[in-house]
């Protein structure tokens, strides 16, 4: 059973015809005891069809540890976003509901290699001198 219907899938297809370079989408998942790791593996897989441009990866968390170790996942399920290098971009969970919207345009952000931050903010974030680790957490509630 699909999760996304198709006519939304035909949307994203839609919005992914601004994909300007390839998109990695990589998945850290295992069979027994994670909450929404199938789902999120099935949900990725309708995304990654849309579009030529995007490839997805399979990792299973215990099994692949030296891949875990290379992306710093300590959680699952997991989904890295990486385009022509790898932007830190983590989702931990199941990216359904208003995250599948972030993700999409997260997708589209890597492509084009660019955030869309305004000159000023880049400005600024080119004065920082340490690596800053920034989560943002969302709940259904």
């Amino acid at each position: 059973m699909a999760l996304i219907a198709p006519k939304d899938k035909e949307t994203i297809r839609d919005r992914f015809k601004v994909l300007a370079g390839q998109v990695k989408v990589v998945n850290f998942t295992q069979e027994l005891e994670c909450q929404f790791c199938g789902e999120t593996r099935r949900l990725l897989e309708e995304i990654a069809e849309t579009s030529e441009k995007i490839s997805l990866e399979v990792y299973d968390f215990q099994i692949d540890q030296q891949i875990v170790e290379r992306y710093g996942i300590d959680k699952i399920p997991a989904t890295v976003i990486e385009g022509t290098k790898d932007y830190g971009l983590r989702f931990y969970g199941i990216p359904a509901g208003y995250e599948t919207a972030s993700l999409i345009e997260d997708i589209i952000d890597v492509s084009q290699g660019d955030s869309g931050l305004a000159h000023a903010s880049r400005e600024k974030l080119a004065g920082l001198t340490k690596p800053v680790h920034i989560q943002v957490l969302v709940t259904p509630t």
